[in-house]
């Protein structure tokens, strides 16, 4: 089977960039199933269900998330009434949502049998980050229940830094198809496959306008940084690029087969 993961999509533009490109996407690369890290798609600072239905009209089959979780306060909605929509796994357990969960794939192309059951997971890292539960323990435990169900389990990892992401998926190389990091924005170049058969990438970039500084405009981040005074950092607009990393898994086994970084402007 083949996967796409979405980098973070940021704002108007983001969504404006997966709602053209990914049906180019879907039909260039084969894919039967897609999953999109959706945090910054309202206005740059979370999530809507209103935005979350454009998306998923839009061809998304999962949407995850990460430390812009609660900038929207109708995100509640989601976390309640949405099984498409993850939250990171490793809040305390009476938070609402779900941080996995498992979907079979609608209108596969794969010429077998029996259903192919795809688990998603949503983690969020602890470094230079929001103090959460321990996400090697959490993942662990979550990923021995997730393969009872499944051996095709994508992980999207969201932190800062790159040795806890490559710990992160080194623990789970040979148990996960693929580990993809987002929240940094920046793309990276080190895809690879894992030793016992994990797809790994350090960050998938981000999906929206690239000429400013991660998605913003340019001016107020440099006064910012020029002053130490606060300022309202606005969605830029242009050079929107959708990025992210086709995955193609072997469905018997779980292990992934190739990674692919995709860059694709409107």
């Amino acid at each position: 089977m083949k996967l796409l993961f979405i980098g973070d999509i940021v704002g108007e533009p983001g969504r404006k960039a997966v709602h053209n490109i990914l049906p180019r996407l879907r039909d260039q690369h084969a894919l039967d199933f897609v999953i999109a890290n959706g945090e910054n798609s309202a206005g740059g600072n979370g999530i809507t269900p209103k935005i979350a239905g454009e998306l998923f009209s839009a061809g998304v089959d999962v949407i995850t998330s990460g430390d812009h979780l609660w900038d929207q306060k109708e995100v509640m909605e989601l976390l309640q009434n949405e099984p498409r929509f993850l939250r990171p796994l490793n809040y305390p357990a009476n938070v609402p949502g779900r941080g996995a969960n498992v979907f079979e794939i609608k209108n596969s192309k794969l010429k077998i049998q029996n259903p192919v059951l795809v688990a998603v997971m949503n983690v969020q890292g602890r470094v230079f980050m929001p103090p959460l539960e321990n996400p090697f323990l959490t993942a662990r435990d979550e990923v021995e229940r997730l393969r009872r169900q499944t051996r095709i389990i994508f992980v999207d990892f969201h932190a800062e830094a790159t040795s806890e992401k490559i710990a992160f998926a080194r623990m789970l190389d040979g148990q996960v198809s693929a580990v993809v990091g987002t929240h940094t924005h920046v793309q990276t170049a080190d895809e690879q496959i894992l030793p016992e058969g994990t797809a790994y990438l350090t960050d998938a970039g981000f999906t929206g306008p690239h000429d400013g500084c991660l998605g913003r405009e340019i001016e107020p981040v440099l006064k910012k940084f020029l002053t130490a005074m606060p300022q309202r950092f606005e969605v830029a607009k242009n050079r929107v690029l959708l990025h992210g990393a086709v995955i193609r898994i072997d469905d018997a086994t779980g292990k992934a087969v190739s990674i692919q970084r995709v860059s694709e402007a409107i």
